[in-house]
């Protein structure tokens, strides 16, 4: 529980879920439909200790580097591949569904690439994978993220030896 400072009041936690709904609703995606799964997946532990890993950041805030093109509309399932050491100056936003001001501004807040940095440099995580990974998560498509988005993340993930993925929704 967090504290208070004197003189604040607690605001209510926000319902993402009604939120969500309305948000999309004004865009004209009503009713909003959750993609679900009987079964949850599998937990799968660390092999190792987290100080010895090798993380990938995954993050679905239509980030992409200069010069790279910016993402489309809803259901675009292309990736975009963002060495890590690619300088937060260089890192820009297009995504329709939500407001981009502060992702703009500062792109760590989307996708902490700078924050992961850190920890590999201070040794908490053993290092971060050459590559660091974006795409929009504006899919309405359960399908296509299952069969084009899905398999192709986890070839390049899986190709870059990766033991950890820090996955940021947005």
């Amino acid at each position: 529980m967090t504290e208070l400072v004197a003189g604040q009041s607690a605001l209510p936690p926000a319902d993402y879920i009604d939120e969500t709904r309305t948000l999309y609703s004004s865009l004209g995606f009503d009713p909003y439909r959750w993609a679900e799964r009987p079964e949850p997946p599998e937990f799968v532990p660390l092999t190792k200790p987290l100080s010895e890993s090798r993380v990938a950041l995954v993050g679905s805030g239509g980030v992409y580097r200069a010069g790279q093109i910016a993402f489309t509309t809803a259901d675009d399932t292309s990736i975009r591949v963002i060495a890590s050491d690619t300088p937060t100056s260089e890192l820009r936003t297009a995504h329709f569904a939500y407001d981009q001001a502060d992702a703009r501004t500062d792109p760590n807040v989307v996708f902490p690439l700078d924050r992961l940095n850190e920890l590999a440099a201070d040794g908490t995580i053993g290092e971060v994978a050459d590559n660091a990974y974006a795409f929009m998560g504006g899919i309405y498509s359960t399908r296509r993220l299952e069969a084009e988005l899905v398999p192709t993340l986890l070839e390049q993930l899986q190709a870059d030896e990766v033991d950890l993925v820090l996955l940021v929704p947005v």
